[in-house]
């Protein structure tokens, strides 16, 4: 027995609004589209195995998960990228870091905390010419990276290597990114249930005031920097100025800090000399 698409997504977007989801409509829309195979501009009805399909996906964001677990993927920059539990959701505030990466002079890059790969992966396919290497300290983040390079058509570019930071990195590099955690401890505790409560903690937070991973990444960086190099990190929106700091005490000239698409701080970078 078939069922109406409308009734479906408009008690979808009853239950999600019942369930306190922010944005119901448009993630019933979402659900709809990936239940549908992408064609649910042209079902009026759902079979009965979609109609089930759809049911339970409703029923996994009820319960919070995140729509993109859900779907498995996420629009990011000019690809879309596989997403699962073990990585970073990817978010529109990172791509200001792709953005003013991509105009950087290099033939080679490291990303630090790869996640995904959606940083590493999307420079390589704006560089068409360039080698890249992603370091993360999770094997399953990693075959996630691996699947996305693979997907976009990098895979030949990019080298993904299980490592804490620098760790298992060799070589220097023309230039370093990295989206590192860097939520504070307090702040962790206030985010929503999306976030807190299905995305990897390790990649949200490094605890206490939010700043170890930069105390690393700064300090480490010039030991795998080519003369000249740029590195460039994603921020909270209130970082700025610290790291800023450590990339000073680290040697790096030429610091600065830019604005995401909301005219929010969220990247600094910096050259080394």
């Amino acid at each position: 027995m078939s069922v109406s698409a409308h009734d479906a997504f408009r008690d979808a977007v009853r239950r999600l609004e019942l369930a306190g989801v922010p944005t119901p409509q448009i993630d019933a829309s979402a659900l709809m589209e990936a239940a549908c195979d992408g064609r649910s501009a042209a079902v009026d009805t759902l079979p009965d195995e979609m109609a089930a399909d759809f049911a339970r996906m409703v029923q996994r964001r009820v319960q919070r998960e995140p729509v993109s677990h859900i779907t498995q993927r996420r629009a990011f920059y000019e690809h879309e990228f596989i997403v699962t539990s073990d990585v970073l959701d990817p978010r529109p505030d990172t791509e200001a870091l792709v953005d003013e990466a991509r105009w950087c002079e290099f033939e080679t890059v490291l990303d630090l905390g790869t996640g995904s790969g959606c940083i590493l992966l999307s420079l390589l396919a704006a560089k068409p010419g360039a080698q890249g290497v992603g370091t993360d300290i999770s094997a399953a983040a990693l075959d996630v990276a691996s699947r996305n390079a693979e997907k976009i058509g990098v895979a030949d570019r990019a080298r993904l290597v299980e490592s804490d930071w620098f760790d298992q990195v060799d070589g220097r590099f023309d230039l370093i990114v990295s989206n590192p955690p860097y939520i504070t401890a307090e702040a962790f505790d206030a985010l929503q249930p999306e976030v807190k409560e299905f995305e990897p903690k390790i990649a949200l937070t490094p605890g206490g005031d939010g700043l170890a991973s930069y105390r690393i990444i700064t300090a480490g960086a010039p030991d795998y920097l080519n003369a000249g190099g740029a590195l460039m990190v994603e921020i909270g929106y209130d970082q700025g100025q610290a790291v800023s700091e450590l990339y000073d005490q680290a040697g790096f000239t030429d610091i600065s800090v830019l604005p995401d698409i909301n005219g929010k701080d969220r990247v600094v970078r910096a050259v080394l000399r």
